[in-house]
């Protein structure tokens, strides 16, 4: 059989497979994507790899016992009975029906994240939403890892409408190109990062638009521990500071503006309250409290901090009063222990500049996060698989997982709230991996052995299917007929079933259409349609949307033959807040002033320590100078061989690891005094876990700052390590940005690296578990 290309489409964007013989053979980029990502070689080894999910598999601990919690659950010997799916549906049927009924929907908790599949129809997370909510309702994860503290603190200061158009509206790069001259961004503009979008992208444009702006005269200054957070090719000053010390930077930077006669007080005065409780804060006139002095925010002070000259940040400022300036905080440096506070203090610092609201200025948060982030946007909306009305009011944010579990009807702080845990009894868990988002994954394995029953749904034996009692193989993109686009995307585009799914793999659509049957609820779910004719359905529906906003679209059946249609209504946003700015009484923002709110009274009357009612200086872990032993601050990043953990057994993904682990980038310098060199496998150790990992060495990195990123499966295998394999958050701590967000902190620890002593232990992450048998 001669082979064929068939178009598809992941979260890393659209290309095509090479198929021969019913298997994929190759991959190669679509033709119309200028930049397509390296990403896509990991297809071809993940989409037949002996680590695919290929039948139903029932834990035998609890398939023989019957549900209960259970500390062996993820013991890596612990092994699996395969079973016919008409048995594993009925098992799990009465498992849910036997929660639901004894405990209440609140003791199912939902947990998908959406990161399985780029399909909108086919979408884990909607699909599983959709299932438990005809069952009669879920607990809930509310806000991302990605950006949690975001999601909590801009609709307190900036207003709800106004804090979306902040995540998903931000003015394009073609806009930066042509109006800005100055932007500083703190945490870089990771390139890799733009590789990455929630529906993927028809063409990957960010890298191409950076350079372009460059080229254009647009200044960029990167303030990061790594050299290499920005392309090569933007030409960035790189304003090297430890992990965690940005807060620290902003408000050097507008004690300058304020003492230099540099900051914009008319803006202040129309556009901002608390600017004079900042201001007071900043020059030393009052602590974070406000009843006593405080300590004066000066260039020198942030030296000692930051280790940046003082005059170094004096001329940084001039330079950003000077020009028009974009100030971004990059999603990476919020998760951290105070996240908020760079937050709250970059979008201090533009408004001291007095260009929030100017084409190509003041604030945004994401630039070099995602790949749609400046891209464009979609106002008309996308095609969306309904998910129903989630009848049962409970929720938790997202990162703090691992305590619910572990702490039902314990008592937490949220947004102003007092909230406790509900009590879980079984955990359905879809499209994510909680083993690659969370931290310190001792303490969530000990979380994952307290419900009554896991369930997975799952393309791989990943280390979450490997905690579950009971896991239901699914299709992968490519054994499916889906559709996809992302916000701000150029088009809507066919994902064709490339090959026949994998073993018994089945679409989840029909696994939880089976299992509605069981409950008594297979019409409600269904609404007597097929997958396919689901597809049909969303795409129509979106089609009357855009209709009725005086666009059009073709038909369903032209749609799928052209392969895609070019995105209508899509807009290049050119200013984030400009309505406001131009009319801040008519046009005010939705938070209690009206205004930008530099001091939140609401904030503040939640009395939290931790985030109190204007952006302070509250130094973290990886900042207080205690090393406690562990010397190195470490940075856990996002990887650039994989999106997340996925397919980390790829091509790509695998060219980059160093005696098959996670590299551990080092500077020479820190290399020298911690015994190591190039290509060593080495043990990372922090006060919560320890890791293996293959020494990189390289210059790229600030002095006493090692990274390491995340998404290496998880490999508990190894006597005496946490993981044989790189996973970062076997090292990282398991505790919020704050009682505000709540957020996750992932993104650095303090760490001990040596050389690891005695003969290194095999990776066994990608082997199936005991009982499973390898088609």
């Amino acid at each position: 059989m001669s082979a064929t290309l068939r178009p598809t489409s992941a979260h890393w964007g659209s290309y095509q497979v090479v198929v021969e013989n019913d298997r994929v053979v190759g991959v190669r980029p679509d033709p119309d994507d200028p930049a397509p990502s390296p990403v896509m070689a990991n297809t071809l080894a993940a989409q037949h790899h002996a680590s695919r999910v290929a039948r139903p598999a029932v834990r035998r601990r609890w398939l023989e016992r019957g549900p209960g919690p259970d500390p062996r659950r993820g013991a890596p010997d612990d092994d699996y009975v395969e079973v016919e799916w008409a048995t594993v549906l009925d098992l799990l049927a009465a498992e849910l029906d036997r929660v639901r009924t004894e405990h209440g929907n609140a003791a199912i908790f939902g947990g998908s994240y959406g990161w399985g599949s780029a399909g909108r129809v086919h979408h884990a997370q909607s699909q599983l939403h959709r299932f438990l909510n005809t069952i009669g309702g879920y607990t809930r994860s509310v806000a991302t890892y990605s950006h949690g503290a975001v999601e909590v603190l801009f609709p307190r200061i900036i207003g709800t409408p106004a804090a979306n158009r902040l995540l998903h509206r931000a003015p394009a790069w073609t806009q930066i190109r042509e109006h800005t001259e100055l932007l500083v961004t703190f945490g870089g503009l990771r390139l890799s990062n733009t590789w990455t979008t929630s529906g993927g992208r028809a063409a990957q444009t960010a890298g191409p638009e950076m350079r372009a702006a460059s080229e254009a005269g647009v200044e960029f200054v990167s303030v990061s521990p790594l050299f290499d957070d920005t392309p090569e090719d933007v030409k960035a000053e790189w304003v090297s500071i430890p992990p965690g010390a940005d807060t620290a930077v902003m408000l050097a930077l507008m004690h300058v503006l304020f003492t230099e006669g540099l900051a914009d007080t008319r803006f202040l005065d129309r556009y901002t309250v608390g600017a004079d409780v900042l201001r007071s804060y900043v020059l030393g006139e009052r602590d974070e409290r406000g009843d006593r002095p405080g300590v004066e925010r000066s260039p020198e002070w942030a030296e000692r901090i930051s280790g940046v000259p003082a005059g170094e940040l004096r001329t940084l400022a001039r330079r950003m009063a000077e020009k028009r300036t974009l100030v971004n905080v990059g999603w990476s440096v919020q998760r951290a222990r105070y996240g908020e506070q760079p937050l709250w203090a970059g979008l201090a610092l533009a408004c001291c500049l007095g260009q929030v609201g100017l084409p190509g200025a003041g604030f945004a948060s994401g630039y070099g996060s995602m790949g749609n982030y400046g891209g464009g946007s979609t106002p008309m909306g996308l095609p969306r698989m309904p998910q129903g009305a989630n009848p049962v009011d409970s929720s938790i944010p997202v990162a703090r997982i691992a305590d619910m579990l572990l702490e039902p009807g314990g008592r937490y702080d949220f947004d102003g709230e007092e909230r406790r845990y509900p009590d879980v009894r079984l955990v359905y868990w879809a499209g994510g991996n909680p083993f690659h988002h969370h931290q310190d994954l001792e303490r969530l394995t000990r979380a994952f052995g307290r419900p009554e029953t896991v369930v997975v749904h799952e393309t791989h034996w990943t280390a979450t299917a490997r905690h579950a009692d009971i896991v239901i193989p699914s299709t992968t993109v490519l054994e499916r007929d889906d559709l996809t686009a992302s916000k701000g995307d150029l088009s809507v585009r066919a994902m064709p079933r490339a090959v026949s799914p994998h073993g018994q793999a089945r679409d989840e659509y029909d696994t939880y259409a089976d299992l509605a049957g069981r409950l008594g609820l297979r019409e409600e779910f269904t609404e007597g349609r097929t997958s396919a004719q689901w597809m049909r359905s969303v795409y129509e529906r979106w089609r009357s949307l855009v209709a009725r906003h005086g666009a059009e679209v073709p038909g369903f059946e032209e749609f799928w033959e052209r392969g895609r249609v070019e995105m209508p209504g899509r807009v290049e946003d050119e200013a984030l807040l400009g309505e406001f700015r131009a009319d801040p009484e008519g046009r005010p923002l939705r938070t209690p002033s009206g205004r930008i709110e530099l001091f939140s009274e609401t904030i503040a009357s939640f009395g939290y320590e931790d985030c109190p009612g204007h952006p302070v200086w509250l130094p973290g872990p990886a900042v207080d100078g205690a090393d406690d032993g562990f010397p190195l601050v470490l940075l856990a990043n996002q990887p650039s061989g994989r999106l997340h953990s996925q397919q980390d057994m790829g091509a790509h993904s695998m060219s980059q690891k160093v005696g098959g682990r996670s590299p551990l980038r080092i500077g020479p310098e820190d290399a020298r005094a911690c015994g190591v060199a190039d290509g060593d496998v080495v043990r990372v150790s922090s006060g919560r876990g320890s890791c293996l990992a293959g020494v990189v060495m390289s210059e790229a990195l600030r002095p006493g700052v090692v990274q390491l990123s995340t998404g290496a499966w998880y490999d508990p295998s190894a006597p005496g390590v946490t993981c044989a394999h790189g996973n970062p958050n076997a090292l990282t701590e398991d505790v919020g940005t704050s009682r505000l967000s709540q957020g996750c902190t992932g993104q650095t620890v303090r760490v001990r690296v040596e050389p690891f002593a005695g003969p290194v232990p095999p990776v066994r992450a990608f082997e199936p578990p005991p009982g499973i048998t390898v088609p």
